[in-house]
């Protein structure tokens, strides 16, 4: 096997990729005592316990759960073979044999596990001092000899470097493994912080050592998208390099790895294929419901980040490769490209936050509201004003506290002002009760405050209605429309802490302050949050959104105002848009203009589409970044369009908590030049 040139970095890195174990061994003990699987040895297997987040609790489970899916069907698959064997690489403080053991299901077979030699050290001796896990070994265990540091009947503990190809085949074989045996290989986000010349060499070697196998990796893609970059930066900085995904950097290129070293077949499923499609509905109901839950987008972000992979040689191997779902889960969208990219450059002003609501209330006068930013949730409410220098952001006297809200609305009035509507402070509390915001008469800006800085003065005000309220709600969305020469603020979708989707409308008269039923006519839209809704015509038109299984959105849906009330109609678009949610849009003309998103296949990240509403068509445009000297992540954001004469739009906020690599906030607003794809 290749060697490094310096052995002072290799020990290094090495450390470093050792420590990667600590904490991924505390995340799933944090995940088991959740209730998201059972595992009842692992806490044995760490010092400490620390309760994870619950998008990092999940993140855990779907590992878990592909890895015991896979494990499961081998040994199904070999129930009958007189001699079977489990090869775990880079095994870790991992508990699969003491499970397996505990299941019953280790019979006529050996499990091997493989790891550096400080790591093979630590976990024997965790073991040895243990009376739960001793007691699941032979009673009279041999003393530690070379490299094995634990060898009882069905279970063999190995101190080698993965990487020294002849060591660990000369361990192993010392170690009583069988290559002619059914044998499966796993490697769980091991492989990738190897150079990847090494990690080559250890899928052909396996390939040609065991006729009869199935090697199972679970690990990391997409390097280049603005979620895969900052995992990679959060590898980097750990010193554990994500060095396999630069050459294989998709699903495709896995499965072509596999079948160049030398294996036979090969089923490559990026997360969210697995868990939506291999997942039974059940068990995804349960594991939603265990945990208060409103991270959707770096959920899906993170299952379209790492893959898990099946290989194969040998008939009977392949019965025990992943099955691709009998109906896809993801449906397959063909969007028409253009080849013009969207410019996008950035405003030199410092603004940041996740889940924040803005309007226009006058031109070139932005209202920033809500959110949470590095200080924590409840962000000051501001002003972003735009003069002859560009655009500034300044505090509004007297302060405006409408407390911390996240995922709400705030929605520009025909008479002027805004109404605020919704929210949640938290995934268990819904925001109630709407309240207007006017700009002080007499001109937008204040006296500077005590530090100098320019201010805005607003009136906010308690809106009292009467009439029957929409149940509270958060990621709805909430458009002006007309009927009968009234204004209505009309309430769609969104959901709250006891409904993961809401499929209702209201309307709220806004000369009365009212809640008012008006009859809608036509098939109402599916069940959705984090869509769009922009006024059109006197209604709303409806884009995206996610729906009740989890999966995006890609319908348009027309609210049109009729005699009798209003009544929905739904445009078929050709070709269909890349399906999304947690986007914006806006109409401009005949045409919808929608921005960024969330899908679930990370070659498909949302730039722009441009939806003719009137011939029905869309076009999908990409992003030109080159002038964003950071990862610009389009999700949880908000935007505003400037100026419609010359098309721009602002975009404001945005960002995501990155899984466990750290939480990414966009630092400055940026704007879109739309007038190159408007026509």
């Amino acid at each position: 096997m290749p060697t490094t040139n310096t052995k002072k970095q290799k020990q290094g890195r090495d450390t470093a990729v050792q420590g990667t174990n600590d904490s991924s061994v505390v995340s799933k003990v944090s995940a088991a005592a959740q209730g998201y699987f059972q595992d009842v040895f692992l806490q044995h297997l760490v010092c400490k316990v620390a309760r994870r987040a619950p998008l990092i609790n999940r993140g855990y489970y779907v590992r878990w759960r592909a890895v015991d899916h896979c494990v499961r069907k081998f040994l199904h698959v070999t129930e009958n073979c007189p001699k079977r064997q489990i090869l775990s690489l880079g095994a870790g403080f991992d508990s699969l044999y003491f499970r397996l053991h505990a299941d019953e299901t280790l019979d006529r077979t050996v499990v091997f596990e493989v790891d550096f030699p400080d790591v093979a050290r630590r976990k024997s001796a965790l073991i040895n001092t243990n009376i739960t896990l001793r007691g699941m070994l032979d009673p009279h265990l041999p003393s530690p000899a070379g490299p094995v540091y634990v060898s009882s009947g069905r279970y063999r503990l190995l101190g080698v470097d993965v990487r020294e190809e002849s060591q660990v085949e000369e361990a192993l074989g010392a170690a009583g493994l069988d290559v002619a045996a059914p044998t499966l290989i796993l490697s769980e986000v091991v492989l990738t912080y190897m150079e990847t010349q090494w990690s080559d060499a250890v899928i052909s070697w396996a390939a040609k050592l065991f006729p009869r196998s199935l090697f199972v990796i679970y690990e990391q893609i997409h390097p280049h998208d603005p979620f895969g970059r900052i995992m990679q930066d959060h590898f980097l900085k750990l010193n554990s390099t994500l060095h396999a995904l630069r050459q294989y950097p998709d699903t495709a290129a896995q499965r072509h790895r596999f079948l160049d070293k030398g294996w036979e077949q090969c089923v490559c499923l990026d997360m969210n294929v697995f868990y939506l499609g291999l997942v039974p509905e059940e068990e995804r109901c349960r594991v939603e419901g265990l945990e208060p839950f409103d991270e959707y987008e770096e959920w899906h972000q993170k299952c379209s980040h790492y893959f898990i992979l099946t290989a194969s040689r040998g008939s009977m191997m392949a019965l025990a490769l992943l099955t691709h779902p009998p109906v896809s889960p993801v449906p397959s969208i063909h969007p028409c490209w253009s080849p013009t990219a969207v410019s996008v450059g950035t405003v030199p002003v410092s603004v940041e936050g996740l889940g924040m609501a803005t309007s226009m209330v006058n031109p070139g006068q932005v209202l920033l509201t809500g959110g949470c930013s590095r200080g924590g949730r409840g962000a000051v409410t501001r002003m972003l004003l735009r003069g002859q220098e560009g655009w500034r952001s300044v505090t509004v006297e007297p302060p405006v506290d409408l407390g911390v809200r996240l995922y709400h609305t705030v929605t520009s009035l025909p008479g002027g002002g805004v109404v605020v509507y919704g929210g949640r402070s938290s995934p268990l509390n819904p925001i109630r009760g709407l309240f207007r915001v006017t700009l002080e008469p007499g001109g937008p800006r204040g006296p500077p405050d005590s530090e100098g800085r320019d201010t805005v003065k607003l009136n906010v005000e308690q809106i009292v209605c009467t009439g029957a309220p929409p149940p509270a709600r958060w990621r709805h969305t909430a458009t002006v429309v007309s009927h009968s020469g009234k204004d209505f603020l009309y309430v769609f979708g969104g959901k709250n802490e006891s409904e993961a989707v809401l499929g209702d409308g209201y309307f709220l008269c806004q000369d009365k302050q009212h809640w008012t039923e008006i009859p809608v006519e036509g098939a109402a839209p599916e069940a959705r949050h984090s869509h769009s809704a922009c006024s059109y015509q006197g209604g709303v038109v409806l884009f995206g959104g996610l729906d009740r299984r989890g999966v995006p959105l890609g319908d348009t849906v027309v609210l049109k105002p009729n005699d009798r009330g209003f009544s929905w109609e739904r445009i078929e678009l050709q070709p269909p848009p890349v399906p999304r949610y947690s986007h914006s849009a806006h109409v401009i003309g005949e045409k919808l203009v929608v921005i960024g998103g969330v899908w679930l296949h990370s070659d498909g990240v949302p730039g722009v589409v441009i939806i003719n509403l009137t011939t029905h068509s869309s076009v999908e445009f990409t992003l030109d970044t080159s002038s964003v000297p950071w990862p610009l992540m389009l999700h949880s954001f908000c935007s505003e369009l400037t100026d419609p004469e010359e098309p721009e739009l602002l975009l404001i906020g945005g960002g995501g908590n990155c899984f466990s690599f750290g939480t990414h906030f966009n630092l400055q607003p940026v704007t879109l030049d739309l007038r190159p794809v408007l026509g």
